[in-house]
């Protein structure tokens, strides 16, 4: 009976370490793609047109900028329709090369921040106002998954 329990708590070890193996065996139908950043944002009453100036001028300048490094491969501005209490009214997209992207020396950013707004000071400054207007309900980072054709 002993060895017939002992069979039996074998079997099962080997099953229950078989069943993930048996799960992947599947060939990969996909790979890595471009990677997106989502920021949602929330307009402060009466603001929506003065946020809009801002995102028309200062931060399509820097997609255009970074597009044109090759960093950003495209950009999209969502408004959103009726959202509800302390929900983001507005949605940026932004689709970039790859993760390298991130990985940058930071006098490149300071480069291009410089350039957008005069100094890197004064882009904190610009950052700091833009409270005035709107309120950055969160943001995430999400790599695009493309699959063979």
């Amino acid at each position: 009976m002993k060895q017939f329990i002992r069979a039996a708590a074998a079997a099962a070890i080997l099953a229950a370490c078989a069943t993930p193996a048996l799960a992947q065996t599947a060939d990969r139908t996909y790979d890595l793609g471009p990677v997106w950043t989502v920021a949602y944002v929330e307009t402060k009453p009466g603001m929506f047109d003065d946020y809009m100036a801002y995102v028309s001028s200062t931060w399509t300048a820097i997609q255009e900028a970074e597009k044109a490094a090759g960093n950003v491969l495209d950009y999209h501005v969502l408004a959103i329709d009726s959202p509800r209490d302390g929900e983001p009214d507005v949605i940026l997209l932004t689709k970039l090369k790859n993760m390298a992207v991130f990985d940058r020396p930071l006098a490149e950013g300071d480069a291009l921040m410089a350039k957008a707004f005069g100094s890197v000071k004064q882009g904190n400054v610009a950052a700091v106002k833009r409270e005035d207007v709107r309120v950055l309900r969160g943001s995430l980072t999400a790599r695009e998954m493309t699959f063979g054709k």
